[in-house]
């Protein structure tokens, strides 16, 4: 028994250490993906200034947590321009990264940030084994590790300064603190599941969904017996006042929790700053009900305000964005896309686990039934959560699913044992199989994990295909992209980049002419660019998938989707060679001066801008409503009205939800 023990331990140890080893090197291997300049702005700023206003749409601990490491260093910090919150801290992070070199370049400070933001992903390992094994058994423990820690999801986000990880430890921690003191109650394991949900809330806003977890699982254990844990015999009233006491002590210690991350203070931002625009305000696209219901809290100081203002961010961007979905662009989510992403995006070894987790519980080898709804309860809850929401951009927004099956899966190890108590050699085979399918498939990935896709839907490098975002490209790839042109000797060449210019790939040495994306758009960065490009010619998964536009109609490159690249790098970045026509991309410069000089009320040279855009590109629509909102603003009605009957000839190609969508728009401009 003992040298048993011994081996487990050493297998858990090494598990461990290859789990680090796993993430460490991949990070390093990783640029700044999308979101991480602006989290770490964000916790600096809160450590330095106590400002919480800059990132509010999350909360504070991953982003304190990470930038620890940057504490002690003399770094040059760009000063507030008091732009919109998002502008604000994507573009100071930028520069403070960017701007400390070459001591303290935007590599190495990277690093430093995502070694610490790593630990809780280690937390995560040993919870997710302890509560497998104290759930299903040690050998089910040992399989929940194995599983987690080859798990493609968990690995690609585990040292990211992202909430992800955070959330699905905390959320883990929080439901196996209350299964425990469900099975024998004591105020010791309360303080830890509240500690622990307090500890969720301040990683991501999705952490509310605790709530009505342990709603149902109280609900459950008031409605049910669970005689095989052996606790004594309570009446049912007793059960359900109980429960329901240990439901209010973990909602007040963890709303203390989350108070304490902002240092008890409900303003965001220091005294003499204000968040742009009000609370009062950012909630008015919310529906009626949500608005108030923050307003409320707000106005009773029950939350912080940079949690409130985060939370409206949340349900904001919740009620819809544009999604890609195999191969078609959509205007909203769709309610399929997560159990879809879960078909695609976990190991076919996983999924088999899942099953065969499953079939041991319908076939009555497993009977620990208060254990099962623990885990799946959560999954249930999350899921559908995730599937009622119109936010359709990666696996990432499930992951605490995965991890709650990977504690699941570890049941399937009951088909490991005999009934009467011994191994079964067939069912340790089929486990086994399954575990080695799903160690294969994820290694071969390394260290491109953020693109996994199974076997079944053609490996990671057709997952751009199928899906978009940090589901492949989360604008990750930027070394990698470096080693490959030097390796290639290119000094010239075009890059549309999925997070240009909120990050600058130029800062990594990359010799290349930024192209117009929807991202540079947005924030008016304008980009001159003939109408014939020489390659090689870099295209993003994301932009190449034109998914943000709206419809595939509005993307610059679709025409790229004809051609087949001459190279793919980190299964995220395609490679072009040759000569191509981008009309649309580049009158996106024209389309974008006319109506900064429309702006300033200099209606001829916009109008100059406006068709010399129409002249390069003729028959895209932002070209021709660019131009009919010049011409309407010179008082030429019905030149206008021409201008935008062409554009609406070209949104009637659009598809379903887009072409509505743009035809009312169009449409207004036309009546008004």
């Amino acid at each position: 028994m003992q040298s048993k023990r011994r081996w487990m331990v050493g297998g858990i140890v090494f598990l461990l250490l290859l789990f680090a080893l796993e993430v460490i090197t991949t990070v390093r291997q990783e640029s700044l993906t999308w979101d991480e300049g602006d989290h770490i702005f964000a916790g600096y700023m809160s450590w330095k200034t106590h400002d919480y206003g800059l990132n509010p749409e999350h909360p504070p601990l991953v982003k304190l947590l990470a930038t620890i490491p940057l504490l002690h260093l003399p770094l040059r910090v760009p000063p507030d321009q008091h732009r919109f919150f998002k502008g604000e801290a994507y573009f100071d992070g930028r520069d403070m990264l960017f701007g400390n070199g070459p001591e303290y370049g935007v590599e190495t400070l990277t690093f430093r940030v995502r070694m610490f933001a790593g630990l809780i992903a280690l937390l995560l390992a040993v919870v997710v084994f302890l509560t497998s094994q104290e759930m299903f058994g040690p050998g089910a423990g040992f399989l929940s590790l194995a599983l987690l820690v080859f798990e493609p999801n968990v690995i690609a986000h585990s040292a990211l300064v992202t909430t992800d990880v955070a959330v699905s430890c905390f959320m883990l921690v929080t439901v196996y603190a209350f299964y425990r003191y469900a099975k024998q109650p004591s105020w010791g394991r309360l303080v830890v599941a509240g500690l622990s949900a307090g500890l969720a809330l301040a990683s991501k806003h999705s952490a509310v969904l605790i709530a009505p977890m342990l709603v149902v699982l109280v609900g459950c254990e008031v409605a049910f017996r669970f005689p095989e844990n052996g606790e004594e015999r309570e009446t049912l009233a007793h059960r359900g006042v109980r429960m329901l006491v240990g439901l209010v002590a973990i909602a007040l210690i963890g709303v203390v929790v989350l108070w304490a991350f902002y240092g008890f203070r409900y303003r965001a931002r220091p005294a003499g700053m204000t968040l742009a625009p009000t609370l009062a305000e950012y909630v008015t696209p919310l529906r009626a009900t949500e608005a108030k219901g923050i307003l409320l809290l707000a106005r009773l100081r029950m939350l912080p305000e940079s949690y409130l203002y985060g939370l409206a961010d949340v349900r904001a961007m919740a009620n819809g964005m544009p999604s890609f979905f195999f191969g078609k662009v959509y205007l909203h989510g769709v309610w399929f896309y997560f159990p879809c992403v879960l078909a695609i995006k976990s190991t076919i070894g996983f999924i088999g686990l899942v099953l065969a987790a499953g079939t041991a519980c319908i076939a009555a080898k497993v009977r620990r039934w208060r254990e099962i709804l623990f885990v799946l309860v959560p999954v249930a809850v999350y899921l559908w959560t995730a599937m009622t929401s119109n936010l359709n951009i990666g696996a990432r927004h499930i992951l605490p699913v995965y991890v709650f099956l990977c504690v699941f899966a570890g049941a399937s190890w009951a088909w490991a044992r005999r009934p009467g108590g011994g191994y079964n050699r067939a069912g340790i085979g089929v486990v086994g199989v399954l575990l080695v399918a799903h160690t294969f498939s994820s290694a071969r990935t390394y260290p491109y994990y953020m693109a996994y896709s199974n076997e079944m839907w053609g490996g990671p490098e057709h997952t751009y295909k199928h899906l978009t975002d940090s589901n492949a490209d989360w604008a990750q790839q930027l070394i990698e992209v470096r080693q490959y042109l030097q390796k290639r000797g290119v000094k010239e060449c075009w890059f549309v980049y999925f997070a240009q210019p909120l990050i600058d790939f130029r800062g990594y040495g990359i010799p290349c002419q930024p192209l117009p994306a929807f991202d540079s758009i947005s924030v008016d960065a304008v980009y001159d660019v003939p109408p014939v490009i020489k390659g090689p010619v870099l295209i993003s998964a994301g932009d190449w998938t034109g998914f943000e536009f709206g419809s595939e109609v509005l993307n610059p490159y679709r025409a790229f989707k004809d051609v087949k690249p001459s190279g793919m790098i980190g299964y995220g970045v395609l490679v072009y060679d040759g000569e191509f026509a981008v009309p649309l991309a580049s009158a996106y410069a024209h389309v974008q001066r006319s109506a900064a000089l429309l702006k300033e009320k200099k209606v001829d040279a916009a109008l100059t801008e406006a068709q010399q855009g129409v002249a390069i590109a003729p028959d895209a629509v932002q070209t021709q409503v660019a131009l009919g909102d010049v011409l309407k603003a010179a008082g030429r009605g019905s030149e206008a009205n021409a201008a935008y009957s062409r554009a609406l000839a070209v949104v009637a190609t659009m598809e379903p939800g887009a072409r509505e969508s743009w035809t009312e728009k169009v449409r207004k401009k036309m009546s008004a």
